[in-house]
């Protein structure tokens, strides 16, 4: 049975039946990335208006009486809806769909098959799957590669042919058709029933196909194919856009150019020049940073040593370094005597630290440091560091460790 959804992919709005209305449970994804379940219930009218998933394509959005729709799933011949609010068996209601949701499903569907078959017809290059993504759309190809003339002439190619207007024609073929062998296609779901629907571009491909389609190539507007990617088991994707969405793309593209034109000072065509300049700028900047802070280490760990406070826990903590920049301090001091406690970071947030002295007291206190600071480390020889999220307790690190070499002088 093919829905009027497929019989009229350009139906907006479709008076029906409700058939039956049962409580039912849909698995989504919140806002926070977590699976949620929403409790509602499933309803089944005489035909739709809204396309069911499959083929690829995505299912549509829209509403019955005003009330949502969240989902739309085939069950054999019927298509089931998914709502939060019951509606009557036997009631005539109202379905309306997202139109700009569908019709943008129906660019991206129809610019695939022109791209599949235009692939296939220049370069004999296979489609194997494609997806209809949320932002951008993608055929894997049959081939470990692709070159970028043979890309530049698949989007010529399917542009011309948008532009000669070529007609699409769904028809729908009895299983027994003789015709049925001669369309291609990547077969049938098991639970298919009834006829088969086969969409054709004139003078360009016929295919076996269930989802929702324009009347026109004209209607595709431009495809703009984005470039490929590496695919799975040695295949390529082709990364494209359809019609609304090329002039999408096109919008936000333009206000990236506008941003950096203002950002960078120059016009768009020097934008690849002024950010390599910006670069090499950043790089000589850091490497002189870098060098700095190392001096500055070696001054930090001479003055440490020196200092009239030397022995028992020797403690610094800054806000700018690394662990090299720890390091570099417990190199220069070298003193397996003293227990010395650095860190670096945001005084209320995350950082490093380092933990340097006797080797079998670095390694009992190390971890119990780590646990104080709420972080995790390793150490060997006399050093344990790592990272710490709560730099907040560094005065709670400290304490042990004073603690631990009172105890240990006392032993003495």
């Amino acid at each position: 049975m093919a829905f009027w959804c497929q019989r009229d992919s350009y139906a907006r709005e479709f008076t029906t039946t409700v058939v039956s209305c049962c409580p039912a449970e849909l698995q989504t994804e919140g806002s926070n990335g977590k699976k949620e379940v929403l409790s509602g219930f499933q309803v089944v009218l005489e035909d739709t208006v809204l396309f069911p998933e499959g083929g690829g394509q995505p299912d549509d959005r829209g509403t019955i009486n005003d009330i949502s729709v969240l989902r739309v799933t085939r069950r054999g011949e019927q298509a089931d809806h998914f709502t939060q609010t019951p509606l009557d068996p036997g009631s005539q209601v109202l379905v309306r769909v997202d139109w700009e949701r569908r019709f943008d499903h129906m660019q991206q569907h129809s610019g695939q098959h022109l791209i599949t078959a235009v692939a296939d017809h220049l370069f004999k290059l296979k489609t194997t799957s494609w997806e209809l993504g949320r932002f951008r759309s993608a055929i894997e190809l049959d081939t470990p590669s692709m070159t970028a003339e043979q890309v530049a002439a698949i989007e010529q190619s399917v542009n011309e042919k948008i532009r000669d207007r070529l007609p699409v024609n769904v028809r729908e073929l009895s299983l027994d058709d003789p015709e049925v062998e001669q369309v291609s296609g990547r077969g049938l779901p098991d639970d298919h029933a009834g006829p088969i629907r086969v969409v054709s571009i004139e003078g360009v491909d016929s295919n076996m196909c269930c989802g929702t389609h324009v009347s026109n190539l004209s209607d595709l507007q431009v495809i703009k194919i984005l470039g490929t990617e590496k695919g799975k088991k040695n295949r390529t994707n082709l990364i494209f856009l359809a019609g609304n969405r090329v002039l999408k793309w096109m919008e936000r593209s333009h206000g990236t150019e506008k941003a950096l034109t203002a950002l960078l000072k120059c016009g768009a065509e020097d934008h690849v020049e002024a950010v390599k300049k910006l670069q090499n700028s950043t790089k000589i900047l850091q490497k002189n940073n870098l060098n700095l802070l190392r001096d500055l280490a070696v001054h930090i760990a001479h003055s440490l040593r020196n200092s009239p406070d030397w022995g028992g826990v020797v403690v610094l903590h800054r806000k700018e370094g690394d662990s090299e920049f720890m390091n570099i301090i417990a190199n220069e001091i070298g003193s397996e005597e003293t227990l010395l406690f650095l860190t670096v970071g945001d005084e209320k947030g995350a950082g490093l630290f380092l933990l340097a002295g006797p080797p079998a007291s670095v390694e009992t206190l190390g971890p119990r440091v780590a646990e104080v600071l709420e972080g995790k480390g390793a150490g060997k020889k006399g050093r344990f560091q790592g990272k710490a999220t709560k730099m907040s307790r560094r005065m709670e690190a400290q304490a042990l460790l004073q603690d631990y070499i009172s105890t240990q002088s006392a032993k003495e």
